[in-house]
């Protein structure tokens, strides 16, 4: 049984017909990538499963649970984390209290500690950075705070929503190295991405969005070499 399953999601903005009878799932420990153009509907589908949106019919299922009504505080509460398009730092907070937002559905204060000593210890520059105020980080940290914080919830399952948008390239680097080792200790990824590249570079498989319609899917390194796909999201 998939960890996440996705099956025949429908989603409309007012009048317009987002998402067009989406179905994919996402197994336990893969990283799963969503690609394709702006305004293909990928930000919408994770908004729809994390509860943010309402689908018009279709279902989410995690886990073996239907969560397709469930409200989105609750469905934290049952292991998965969303890291937003835009990172989203509470500004006015410092580093150490955005952290500690992250873990509120938790309440075993010794392994709150402990995930935070872990989310420092993949992040050093939070650390160092823990009393600052998050609205003065550069761009880079604050997505490392924004992932951190997700993972303070200690997720099952972390979605990311374009963690490489605004970033220099050395950056981005480092962000797909963190998200590549977030996996390998275990939490499974869900990963929209603008930069096809790379996302498809630590993907396991990946499932192409056109105009809210699922229109290929595959293995990671398949994709990478079909040439449609190349000509289309990889600038070759």
């Amino acid at each position: 049984m998939a960890m996440l399953e996705i099956k025949d999601l429908e989603v409309y903005y007012g009048m317009i017909h987002a998402i067009k009878g989406v179905s994919f799932e996402v197994n336990e420990g893969e990283v799963i990538a969503l690609i394709g153009a702006n305004g293909a509907g990928k930000t919408t589908i994770l908004h729809t499963i994390t509860g943010l949106l309402a689908a018009k019919s279709g279902s989410v299922t995690f886990e073996g649970e239907n969560i397709t009504k469930i409200p989105a505080h609750k469905i934290v509460s049952l292991g998965m984390a969303h890291v937003p398009e835009g990172r989203r730092v509470f500004a006015e907070l410092s580093v150490y209290q955005n952290l500690k937002m992250g873990a509120y559905t938790r309440s075993d204060k010794n392994e709150i500690e402990s995930t935070l000593s872990m989310v420092y210890k993949r992040f050093p520059r939070l650390e160092e950075r823990k009393n600052q105020m998050a609205g003065t980080l550069s761009g880079g940290e604050q997505q490392m705070l924004a992932m951190g914080r997700a993972l303070m919830s200690h997720p099952k399952i972390i979605l990311m929503d374009e963690p490489s948008m605004g970033l220099s390239p050395i950056l981005v680097n480092e962000i797909f190295d963190i998200i590549r080792s977030v996996n390998e200790t275990g939490t499974t990824v869900l990963l929209v991405e603008q930069n096809a590249k790379k996302a498809l570079a630590i993907a396991n498989r990946a499932y192409v969005l056109e105009t809210g319609k699922i229109v290929t899917s595959g293995n990671a390194d398949i994709l990478m070499n079909d040439n449609a796909i190349k000509k289309a999201y990889l600038g070759e």
